[in-house]
Parts: C-alpha cells; sequence; structure tokens
C-alpha cells in the first residue's frame, strides 16, 4: 500500500497548465486504484503559473488592475497568505499579453509590476515573493520605480517615454517621491543569472525573444546603461554585474538596487514558500514533470528543484517526471535525482495530436506510474 503520493508537476508550457496536469495525474492513479493519499501541489520556477501555483496550495487571489506592458489596461492577479504576497511580474507585462505581430521591444514597460507591489503592500504584505520571467520589457525595471514614485526626466525637465529605448535620454532621477518599502521583505524568484549590460545582459540575450532587431538592440543596451549609471549614483551602490541583474529585462537589477531584494533559485524559494518538504514527510513517491525535459531542465528548472529536494529528505523519496518529451538520457535524469520519466511522445508519436490530446494521455502514464512504482 502507498502511503502518500506528492503531485508537483510544472506546467506543460503552451498545452497545460499545473494545475490540470496535477489533477490529471491524480485522475490516472485514482483509476488506476492507487490507495493512497494523493496529495496535488503544483509548482512552478518564478515565471508563468506561479501565483497559480501559490493559490493551488491555499493562497488567496486577489485580482487589481494595472497598465499592461504597453500602457494599456490589464486585469492581474497576485496570491497573499498570512502577510505573504506572491507576485509574476508576467501578469502584468508579459510576453503573452501582447500579439504576436504587435510586440513592443523599445516601448514596453513593467510600471503594472510595481502596480502591483502597491497593491500588496496596502493589503498588509510584509514579504513579497516577486516571481520573475516571461515578460515583454527591456526597461531594466524603470518603469516599476516609476509606479513606485520616481520621476525620470530628459535634459529639459520633461518625464521620459516609457520603455527601454527612452532611457539613453535620462538626465535625471527624482527618488523624493519613492513609496518607503523598508518595511516589506522582497525576494526575487528567478534562475537567470545573467548580469544587466554587455554580451550576457538582458538586451543582448533577451531582447531579440521579445522582437527586438540588431539596432534595437543597440538601442535597448544604450538605455540601459545610461539607467544604470544614473541609478546606481542615485542610490550610491553599483548592483548591475549582479548575477540575476539582467532577469526580465533587468528587473532584477530594479529590484535589487531599489527593493533591497534578495535573489533566489526560483523553484527552491517557491517550494519553500508552499511548505513542499512537510509534504514528504510519508510520502513513497513523488511525481513531477514538465513540458520537455531537457538539457535546459537541469539549470534550475521545476522538476529538477522537486527532484533535489525529495532526495535530500530523510529518508529520500524517489522521484519520477512526466513529459511532452524528454531528451535527457538516463545519466541525465539521474544527475537530476529523477528515477524514471514517462514521456507523452511514447503513447503518441505525432506531435500535433500528442498535444491536442495531451490531458488524457497525462493520466494513461499516470496509470503506467502506478503500475511500475505503487503495486
Amino acid at each position: 500500500m502507498a502511503e502518500r503520493v506528492l503531485i508537483a508537476p510544472d506546467k506543460f508550457k503552451g498545452t497545460l497548465p499545473a494545475v490540470e496536469v496535477a489533477a490529471r495525474l491524480a485522475a490516472g492513479l485514482s483509476r488506476a486504484g492507487v490507495d493512497a493519499e494523493v496529495v496535488s501541489l503544483p509548482v512552478a520556477d518564478g515565471g508563468d503559473g506561479t501565483v497559480e501555483a501559490a493559490v493551488s496550495a491555499g493562497y488567496r487571489r486577489v485580482e487589481m488592475g494595472v497598465r499592461g506592458p504597453t500602457g494599456r489596461p490589464v486585469t492581474a492577479s497576485f496570491a497573499l497568505r498570512d502577510g505573504t504576497a506572491v507576485i509574476e511580474a508576467a501578469q502584468a507585462c508579459g510576453l503573452s499579453l501582447l500579439p504576436a505581430d504587435s510586440l513592443a521591444p523599445l516601448t514596453a514597460a513593467s510600471r503594472g509590476v510595481g502596480e502591483l507591489i502597491l497593491g500588496a503592500t496596502r493589503m498588509g504584505a510584509k514579504q513579497i515573493m516577486l516571481g520573475l520571467g516571461g515578460v515583454a520589457t527591456t526597461d531594466g525595471g524603470a518603469g516599476l520605480v516609476r509606479a513606485l514614485g520616481a520621476r525620470l526626466t530628459d535634459d529639459s525637465g520633461f518625464d521620459l517615454p516609457p520603455g527601454g529605448a527612452a532611457l539613453a535620454g535620462l538626465h535625471a532621477l527624482d527618488l523624493s517621491g519613492m513609496r518607503d518599502l523598508s518595511g516589506v521583505e522582497f525576494l526575487v524568484a528567478s534562475d537567470v543569472d545573467n548580469p544587466l549590460l554587455g554580451p550576457s545582459g538582458a538586451a543582448r540575450v533577451y531582447a531579440p525573444q521579445k522582437g527586438a532587431s540588431p539596432d534595437d538592440v543597440k538601442l535597448l543596451e544604450a538605455g540601459l546603461e545610461r539607467w544604470a549609471d544614473v541609478a546606481e549614483e542615485a542610490c550610491g551602490r553599483t548592483v548591475r554585474d549582479v548575477p540575476g541583474a539582467g532577469a526580465a529585462g533587468g528587473l532584477g537589477f530594479a529590484a535589487l538596487l531599489f527593493l533591497g531584494a534578495r535573489l533566489h533559485p526560483g523553484i527552491e524559494l517557491l517550494l519553500e514558500m508552499l511548505s513542499f518538504r512537510q509534504y514528504l514527510d510519508g510520502a513513497r513517491l513523488v511525481i513531477t514533470g514538465e513540458g520537455s525535459l531537457d538539457a535546459q531542465s537541469l539549470h534550475g528548472k521545476a522538476p529538477v528543484g522537486v527532484a533535489r529536494a525529495a532526495a535530500g529528505h530523510d529518508p529520500a523519496v524517489p522521484v519520477v517526471a512526466v513529459a511532452g518529451v524528454c531528451t535527457l538520457p538516463d545519466a541525465g535524469l539521474h544527475e537530476a535525482g529523477i528515477s524514471a520519466a514517462y514521456t507523452l511522445s511514447d503513447i503518441e508519436p505525432d506531435a500535433a495530436r500528442c498535444m491536442a490530446n495531451a490531458g488524457p494521455l497525462v493520466e494513461k502514464l499516470a496509470e503506467r506510474i502506478a503500475d511500475d512504482w505503487l503495486r
């Protein structure tokens, strides 16, 4: 008899949200007649799905209107429980909020993220976990700082337009109107270790994914460099080279410099906030997963974070993974702490049909896992 099965998958990007992956796995185990306490705890690594994971673990969802990446109103949500808020930058300035043919690499701004922070603090949040990833912006977090009350002006004293390209014309930064958030602890969830500037910085590495041309990248790099010069002088310290400052188009930079944030690997921080380790007590098996298990998974992705947490438990709990596809060899799986991988592509090799029927296929994989691990 299985004492407890812990289901902790990330999303199958573009196919199934983490909550549905978990529900499908639970349904498959039930159909297979597994006699166990099944606990579903969907996870995320700080990007899309982070708020949803917190809500599924018992946090309350709070919705509010904020300015989206191009200034148009969007409805975003954060999660709140016992003075702790979980904010997902992509809810306010995510790439997914823009049509694929209408990206705005030069003008997209992060103001909505700052508005979410203000909303959370108004509701009593004293600790804020800010999940980075999936944003449309490369503005160095300047929009966030403006939402908190700062003024960015040009050499004529006029407010700068929003977005990363305009930062090249920044002349002065006035922090006198900034909201005092010194009583709030900020924890930033990010798996990116890029600095703000340079060959591995925010503009050169990530802006092309947001629609930036080579010339756009040069403009954005110049803007971020000017922003760093002025902002660091105003704050009296330098953070541009800190690993993670380049995360989310430079939102990491603003969080470090203006919010005094501490950066953590996303999945580790989320597991801690979801009290994941307490669910490992008495567990016989952990089922995790994501859309694609590949070499990138070894660099801080959610399934590997789950597997390492389970391996570090006393006693260690075995972990298996479900995925759409898996390109990791057995040695790579074992390095990640994953005992076996079960893939949708093994059941349905046709990629289109596999994606269209992902939910039922996940249930079938759960039945296989039950036969192999829970009899």
